[in-house]
């Protein structure tokens, strides 16, 4: 009876320590704290575009320094060991026909086995903006699809605050100037999301 007692108080006990939580206010429990990536990435943007403004290296200037050895940390910023480093860069060159989602770029004093060109849309491919400034960390959000999303969200922006008024049809043969970054995946290749694009001639 002792035993039988007890079993009920404790019984008693648990039922009126449970507490029930709706759906809405479990999902918001679970998401407390935790970044979210549009957010970030709108809030990043802004000085994401002023440090590659201000750190940004002529890019013939930087490909004979790599070419030549210099190591890349000096010019650009990785998010991981095993990553490809992101580098901000302007440059001056000759637009040539789009093929979307790129344009390419004819930029004099880079070697004829390099290919230049500027991610012009829709689709903006890669993780340099997020990457160029090494301050993003992966430590900072739950998951790898979280730092992923914030890449993506970054280049959207970029598609609609900086290609949107840009006509890549109407540019082709005429000279532009081009801020932004690239990620060094492939020496021979120098793919760059802009954040300034301008027809000079």
């Amino acid at each position: 009876m002792a035993l039988a007692a007890l079993v009920v108080i404790v019984f008693v006990a648990a039922v009126f320590n449970v507490k029930v939580v709706s759906t809405a206010d479990a999902d918001a429990a679970a998401t407390e704290g935790q970044l979210d990536p549009a957010s970030y990435a709108a809030d990043q943007f802004g000085t994401i575009t002023d440090t590659i403004e201000a750190e940004a290296v002529p890019l013939p200037d930087l490909l004979t320094q790599l070419a030549g050895g210099a190591d890349e940390s000096e010019f650009g910023n990785t998010s991981g060991a095993s990553s490809a480093f992101a580098f901000p860069v302007t440059f001056t060159g000759v637009a040539g026909a789009a093929t979307p989602p790129v344009m390419p770029v004819t930029v004099e004093g880079i070697p004829p086995e390099t290919t230049v060109q500027v991610q012009v849309g829709p689709a903006l491919n890669g993780t340099a903006l997020r990457d160029v400034t090494g301050e993003i960390s992966f430590n900072e959000f739950t998951n790898q699809l979280e730092y992923q999303d914030v890449a993506t969200q970054l280049n959207d922006l970029v598609r609609a605050e900086v290609l949107t008024d840009f006509d890549a049809v109407a540019a082709q043969g005429k000279t532009i100037t081009v801020t932004g970054a690239f990620l060094r995946v492939n020496p021979q290749l120098v793919s760059v999301v802009p954040i300034s694009i301008e027809v000079t001639q």
